[in-house]
């Protein structure tokens, strides 16, 4: 973008010109100078006048030192009359054309760009996530992650986490974090709203449940598993970290093993459940055997029905 540069251009010439001047003066006075100097040798002089033709060069000197000062003001205030992106990015709808007035206590200034490649996103984190997150950079791991759009199903792209804030947010519990993207395509765009997923670790052969299945009593937490006979046994579990609809279970369960994922406030230890599809065993002091209905559907070993020995009502189940 182009600014007039006629008045900036003048205000170099005058600089300039006064530069001239000034250096002319100080030419005269150091011949001054000089000549007075040869008569205080010749005693035709009083020292006092010299002295004074001294001083009156010296400070036509500063003069001319201020004038190229000026004259180099002037010079940057003509460079800024043709206006370059100091970025390159993606430039906004102008808020000036050709032909208005600008000055420089306008604070929209004559565009605005943001930068797009790469881009940053910010993001906040919970405070307890603090101290995992320094220990694993400051061990130097490079921490990936991962931005979504609203609904969380489909990947915008893929960066890597850049730092945290000084801070902790006492209103929110939060500490605003910050990754970068190469967002090459441009599908990240400035100020959107996006959902991030910062991979911290990777935990390896890890038995993973559905969320629903944690059950927390006064002991801790714990599952209901079904055992080979149909029946729901409590299992206290000691839980990792959770992702969505899946938690990791540290300890407590093995691999392969049933646990119950609805119906869970209907159990007691003990009791008999009913999987899809299955008929289920005469409960002890009851009469008759119950049929999962036609409805009922088998989803293999990663998510099964179950039933409470004295109700009709179909609980879910699930291996871990």
């Amino acid at each position: 973008m182009q600014i007039d540069p006629r008045p900036f251009q003048l205000a170099l010439d005058q600089a300039t010109a006064q530069l001239a001047r000034d250096e002319a003066e100080l030419e005269n006075a150091r011949v001054i100078l000089e000549r007075n100097q040869t008569l205080l040798a010749q005693d035709s002089i009083a020292k006092q006048d010299v002295d004074t033709q001294a001083a009156t060069v010296k400070q036509l000197a500063g003069t001319v030192e201020a004038d190229r000062a000026a004259i180099g003001t002037a010079r940057l205030n003509l460079t800024y009359s043709k206006v370059v992106a100091p970025i390159s990015g993606r430039l906004g709808l102008r808020p000036v054309d050709t032909g208005n007035y600008v000055a420089t206590g306008d604070t929209t200034g004559v565009a605005t760009i943001t930068q797009v490649e790469p881009i940053d996103v910010a993001f906040t984190l919970p405070a307890d996530s603090v101290t995992p997150v320094q220990k694993r950079v400051g061990a130097g791991a490079v921490l990936s992650a991962t931005v979504l759009d609203r609904s969380r199903t489909n990947t915008l792209g893929s960066g890597t986490f850049l730092t945290l804030d000084n801070q902790i947010d006492t209103q929110t519990g939060t500490v605003r974090a910050k990754a970068r993207f190469d967002n090459p395509n441009g599908l990240l765009f400035p100020n959107q709203f996006v959902n991030v997923q910062l991979q911290l670790d990777t935990l390896k052969s890890a038995i993973v449940v559905p969320a629903s299945a944690i059950r927390h009593g006064p002991q801790g937490d714990f599952v209901y598993v079904i055992a080979q006979d149909d029946t729901a046994h409590i299992r206290d579990v000691k839980v990792g970290p959770a992702i969505d609809d899946r938690t990791s279970v540290a300890s407590g369960l093995q691999t392969g093993e049933r646990v119950v994922t609805e119906g869970g406030d209907r159990l007691v230890d003990g009791s008999v459940v009913r999987l899809p599809g299955k008929t289920v065993r005469n409960a002890q002091g009851g009469a008759g055997s119950w049929r999962s209905g036609p409805g009922a559907s088998q989803s293999g070993n990663s998510q099964n029905g179950a039933r409470q020995r004295h109700s009709r009502r179909q609980n879910g189940a699930s291996t871990g």
